[in-house]
């Protein structure tokens, strides 16, 4: 092996002899023959006025300034790895462990003590700056000491200095590949190329586009997907290396440092242009200048400070873009450079016969011994052979890596075209495949699983972090899931996916944001195992809950919070998986539980309100509810408010006295007068009408204002001829108060249970729950209006400018400028958006805030919220899928049975009417034409014996409250059909109650 040395150090004052030709010696050809002994040099750092070397066997040398040379030595250990600061040595031992020693003290020897608080780890990276150091230890934790004026430890703004390591915690389960430290400012970058920089940023050289001290580990955004493997530091620059051999320089330029023909300082990464086009293999940075090593065709280059040779060209003066170097013993065909070194104001190069070439453990260190552990098949087959005397060194093993999230996330990367360095918030770089086949080869052995179970739940998930700094940290959440495939019991599954629900909920909004991105580009089998997972231990703990054990209600509420953020990615993704495999069968069976306590028995009752309060406490998760339950929960939580009302406003009531041919008017003053309490269910009375309101009333009346209200002039909506349904009407009503009061109309009825179809479209439902209506809501709404923007959408990317189209509709422009800006295929989707937000929201904010707020008036309970927008839309516009043949069969009779004459008579008279006729015989009797909730099935008609005298002369008579036909017993089909047509024509006010 050889060395060659530029800089401020000579061969003689190292106190290495060199090796002459017959020319002079002169910088350029300074170099050194290493003799083929153990004692040859393996391992060179420089400092600002420090060189260290280690030999072969183990001991070191120590160079300083004022050409003191002393030995480096560790009682009974090698040293495997140095580094030097400005006044300290931190050497790395064999077996891993970490010294230090400060060469400034006066003393013959330099001293070495262990910093024992890192006994237990086993480093295999350190990195030191001017007066700071890191160290990397094999399980992926990195520490930081020394100084801390400008952030350089990256422990947090106003974090003392620190003479002890200390580990970075907000770099916890980011997999790092490598890290470096330079004057005051450090950096990590991950095994995916991932970059993070801290510290002193004066001159840019943390790359952050400004020149901002940063306290904490800031992510270089700008080198995001440059597929970063190598960082070298200055004292106020920065050199990046890619997988591809481009080189990124940025910070301090005022020697020519960063090598772009110039001395001015750069804040972002800027490619090194004299070296595109070759692959560089290695770089390395001095205090002032850099030097970069191209394989390919043997070169050395350097720019930046030469003042004292240390760029080996021969000339004391500095290089503002790259040079190539001479190398005369390089220059030889079986002779390449080894490695280059750089720091201070010095530079090494090795040089080694091409045959002894060993990949260079500093160059990538992820590529050797200095990496940080991870699994492999040759790791798990050794771990299941069942070789019972390597059992303790297994479950070390087992225990360091499967605690360590920085360990796991480096494991099972994307390989394939080098996919895991395109990590992003939509893919994690992983491959679950491998992670998978992993899992199964782990429980082969039942053994060797135990324990990862039991380190898993009571060391890893413990440990997660909440502010995780990437992507990559995050891939821990998508690994854990695979090892609940192969658990032995449902208790394991149980408590393992607890303990992982707890550390998803720890996590901060950003990064349960970045998750949910993340879940939704899974492939979808894994995306379905969380999904399966956390439905199963939803279902187990509320399982337990119904049955009266309270042991588990966090894990349950943990559980559901997790299995509600899936079902809101699975909803924003397409509904991958069908929203019925959400919902969770012990909902219905609670609500069973509840509707069949009937008995007046103080324990059932009792039972029967903690139920009720438990199905309500699950409402915050709609996903597990179907729409039966939904409406059941609706009712539930009304009777509660109904409740609570009576308590706080014993003597406040909702009674509406109308006229039916004032009927809008009357309606309209009660609810201007404010005088009712809204919270008190409504009670209407027709004038000179008997009856008493029990429910269908109320349902008549609603059945009739809904028409009532499109007869108003000047009208509040504007009716859709090609869909029959209705919108607000842009400009403002006389009345101001006008849509708040039909806003409070729509949530009465809601609240009250009454069906109440106002003709609206989906797009209402959706702004009452918060959701943004989309096209599709106005192919709904304005069917010919929609297709003249699908239109637009698909036309051809030519034809689109000679559509002659801007930014406005009717006059008013859709953004600022709209008249002056014309429609192209570039920004034709943007148009139609803003065409969609016009109609739905711009242009009828007024009018649709005011009814909101009139909507949530009328209904008081808020437990509307866990409808989706099809579902509310069918609690209040009602059904319209009429099977009715499940009329007949859901039939009760009182005084009749079956099988009688009239009641023969009757269906076959039902039968034989059209559909119009059907849905006016379903609005005498129910006071709607809607099919309630539930479907025909749900709708248990009761048809009575009047048990009149003379029943020929009597017309059937509903009871709307309790779905009631008190039906004659006629003598006639004839008779039947006249009396029964007429009841159902003139069916308003008809009935009796």
């Amino acid at each position: 092996m050889m060395m060659y040395t530029w800089g401020e150090a000579n061969w003689t004052g190292l106190g290495l002899s060199t090796q002459t030709r017959d020319d002079d010696i002169n910088l350029e050809d300074n170099y050194f023959h290493q003799p083929d002994s153990k004692n040859r040099i393996i391992e060179i750092a420089c400092g600002s006025g420090v060189i260290t070397f280690v030999k072969e066997n183990g001991n070191g040398v120590m160079w300083t300034k004022s050409e003191k040379r002393e030995p480096l030595l560790l009682r009974n250990e090698k040293i495997l790895i140095v580094d030097c600061g400005s006044t300290r040595i931190v050497l790395v031992s064999e077996t891993g462990q970490i010294f230090e020693c400060n060469y400034r003290e006066q003393a013959e020897v330099a001293h070495t003590r262990l910093l024992s608080s890192l006994s237990d780890r086993k480093i295999i990276q350190i990195a030191c700056g001017n007066h700071h150091s890191l160290a990397l230890s094999r399980d992926g934790q990195l520490f930081t000491w020394g100084q801390n004026t400008n952030g350089q430890l990256g422990l947090g703004k106003g974090e003392p200095s620190k003479p002890s390591p200390q580990p970075l915690k907000s770099l916890l389960g980011i997999p790092l590949a490598q890290i470096a430290a330079g004057g005051d400012h450090s950096f990590a970058v991950s095994v995916s190329g991932a970059v993070y920089a801290w510290g002193r940023n004066h001159a840019g050289q943390l790359g952050l586009g400004n020149t901002t001290d940063r306290f904490r580990p800031t992510l270089v955004k700008s080198l995001q997907l440059k597929k970063t493997v190598f960082i070298s530091c200055g004292d106020e620059h920065t050199a990046i290396l890619t997988k591809d051999g481009l080189v990124y320089t940025f910070g301090a330029g005022s020697f020519g440092q960063l090598g772009h023909n110039s001395t001015r300082n750069e804040v972002r990464p800027r490619l090194v242009a004299e070296l595109w086009g070759e692959k560089v293999s290695q770089v390395a940075c001095g205090s002032h200048h850099t030097v970069a090593y191209i394989s390919s065709t043997n070169k050395v280059y350097s720019f930046g400070c030469g003042e004292q040779g240390q760029l080996g060209t021969g000339q004391n003066i500095n290089q503002e873009v790259p040079v190539p170097l001479t190398l005369s013993a390089a220059d030889e065909n079986t002779l390449t450079v080894d490695k280059i070194v750089a720091g201070g104001n010095q530079t090494f190069v090795l040089i080694s016969q091409i045959e002894e070439l060993e990949p260079s453990a500093d160059m990538f260190p992820s590529s050797t011994g200095k990496r940080i552990s991870s699994i492999n098949d040759n790791l798990l087959d050794k771990w299941i052979s069942e070789c019972e005397s390597e059992w303790n060194n297994i479950n070390k093993e087992i225990t360091k890596i499967f605690s360590s999230p920085s360990c796991l996330n480096g494991s099972f990367l994307e390989q394939s075209n080098d996919k895991h360095f395109k990590t992003t918030t939509e893919s994690a770089g992983v491959d679950l495949s491998l992670v998978r086949l992993a899992f199964e080869k782990l429980a082969k052995n039942t053994k060797v699983l135990m324990q990862v179970e039991s380190v898993v739940l009571n060391k890893l998930l413990p440990s997660l972090s909440g502010a995780p700094a990437g992507v990559e940290a995050l891939r821990i959440y998508l690994i854990i899931p695979e090892l609940f495939r192969v658990l032995k019991t449902q208790q394991s599954i149980k408590e393992v996916a607890s303990s992982l629900a707890e550390a998803i909920l720890r996590l901060q909004p950003s990064s349960i944001q970045i998750l949910e991105s993340l879940w939704s580009k899974l492939p979808i089998v894994f995306f379905r195992l969380v999904v399966t997972i956390y439905h199963f231990v939803s279902s187990r703990y509320l399982h337990g809950a119904r049955k009266g054990s309270p042991a588990n209600v966090d894990k349950l509420h943990n559980s559901l919070r997790v299995l509600q953020i899936l079902y809101k990615v699975n909803s924003n993704a397409g509904n991958r998986i069908q929203e019925n495999k959400f919902y969770i069968d012990e909902i219905g069976l609670c609500v069973q539980s509840i509707q069949q306590m009937h008995s007046l028995n103080l324990k059932l009752l009792k039972k029967q309100e903690s139920l009720m309060t438990l199905l309500l406490s699950l409402t915050v998760y709609p996903c597990i509810f179907d729409f039966a339950a939904k409406c059941f929960a609706l009712q539930c939580d009304s009777l509660m408010t109904l409740f609570t009302a009576a308590l706080t406003h014993p003597f406040g009531e909702n009674n509406l006295l109308v006229n039916r041919r004032n009927l809008l008017h009357d309606t309209l003053q009660y609810l201007r007068d404010n005088s009712y309490n809204h919270l008190s269910p409504l009670k209407v009375t027709f004038v000179d009408e008997n009856g008493v309101d029990h429910g269908g009333l109320s349902q008549e009346f609603f059945s009739v204002i809904t028409r009532e209200l499109h007869t108003l002039e000047p009208g509040v909506f504007k009716l859709f001829e090609d869909s029959r349904l209705v919108w607000f009407i842009p400009k403002e009503h006389k009345n101001s108060d006008m849509f708040f009061l039909i806003g409070v109309l729509c949530g009465m009825a809601l609240y009250n249970h009454c069906v109440a179809d106002f003709h609206f479209p989906l797009a209402l439902f959706k702004k009452l729950l918060e959701e943004k209506p989309t096209l599709e809501d106005l192919k709904e709404l304005s069917p010919l209006e929609a297709r003249s923007l699908q239109a637009v959408l698909d036309e051809d990317e030519d034809s689109v400018d000679s559509l002659d189209l801007d930014f406005t509709v009717q006059g008013h422009e859709l953004v600022l400028n709209g008249k002056y800006i014309l429609v192209t295929k570039y920004n034709r989707i943007q148009y139609v958006e803003a065409y969609v937000d016009f109609v739905f929201n711009k242009s009828v904010k007024k009018q649709f805030d005011g009814f909101m707020k009139g909507f949530r008036k009328g209904c008081p309970s808020k437990m509307w919220n866990i409808f989706l927008p099809v579902e509310l839309m069918a609690v209040l516009n009602g059904n319209t899928k009429y099977e009715w043949e499940e009329l007949e069969k859901n039939a009760k009779y009182k005084g009749y049975e079956p099988t009688d004459k009239n009641i023969r008579n009757f269906w076959k008279l039902f039968h034989e009417l059209d559909e119009e006729q059907k849905k006016h015989f379903l609005a005498f009797l129910t006071a709607s034409d809607r099919v309630p909730v539930g479907g025909m099935a749900s709708l248990s008609i009761t048809i009575m014996n009047g048990e009149r005298e003379d029943p020929d002369k009597y017309y059937p008579v509903a009871n709307t409250c309790y779905w009631l036909l008190c039906l004659p017993n006629y003598s006639s089909a004839d008779i039947l059909k006249e009396k029964f047509l007429h009841a159902i024509t003139f069916y308003e006010g008809f009935g009796d109650y």
